[in-house]
């Protein structure tokens, strides 16, 4: 008989502490399995957000940077055209002595052909007068290539041949030794430019005969009163 009037428990009945029941231990393991899950999504979230903001940020720079670039190719592009603008007025501007020139040599060659062509005309062309026309034509161009920083020069007959600004069109044969390698005669005069030949001078150039030798001329002799 148990104490406090407990009926007594016997050991073979297996009455006894009851062990923990299995819906028990399974509640348990479910809740500390749903604590480990709620803290993996957690840091999910906050991982996600970093990487959500990472690339926002990184979006916002490139479009950044792409604007940055839009605007340098627009800045590039209007300076180019401006340049391109200057550079075409220059070159007008440049060209308007050359184009008043030209307007000249117009007027005066159609003047002249005209009055070389008039059915009234009595007397025959005057040939100096078509040479100081065709001379005032030729310095008027001279004119117009000076506005553009073309000098034109002359060679006068006798001077020394130079290979830098003569350009030999033919061969004078010449007794005289001194008119050796001298310009005998001038074709077209040479222009240059701030210093540089830009078109030679074309001249004939002396070349001393060679001697005919005495044997050949004695033979030439003879041959000759033999005839």
């Amino acid at each position: 008989m148990s104490r406090d009037g407990e009926p007594p428990v016997s050991e073979a009945s297996g009455a006894g502490p009851e062990p923990p029941r299995a819906g028990d231990a399974g509640g348990a393991a479910a809740d500390e399995a749903g604590t480990v899950d709620a803290g993996d999504v957690g840091t999910g979230a906050v991982l996600h957000a970093e990487v959500r903001d990472a690339l926002a940020g990184l979006t916002a720079r490139l479009d950044r940077e792409r604007e940055r670039a839009e605007h340098r190719e627009a800045v590039i592009d209007r300076l180019h055209e401006e340049n391109q603008r200057l550079r075409r007025g220059e070159l007008q501007a440049m060209l308007e002595p050359v184009r008043t020139a030209l307007y000249r040599l117009h007027d005066q060659a159609r003047r002249e052909s005209d009055r070389l062509r008039a059915p009234d005309l009595a007397d025959a062309p005057d040939p100096r007068r078509t040479a100081a026309l065709l001379a005032a034509l030729a310095d008027d161009v001279a004119d117009a290539l000076a506005r553009l920083g073309v000098e034109r020069f002359t060679v006068e007959p006798g001077a020394p041949y130079d290979g830098s600004r003569h350009r030999p069109v033919a061969v004078t044969p010449v007794d005289d030794p001194v008119a050796d390698g001298t310009v005998t005669d001038v074709q077209s005069d040479g222009f240059e430019q701030s210093g540089k030949v830009l078109r030679k001078a074309a001249v004939s150039v002396g070349r001393l005969a060679e001697p005919v030798p005495a044997a050949e001329a004695t033979h030439n002799g003879q041959t000759t009163n033999s005839g």
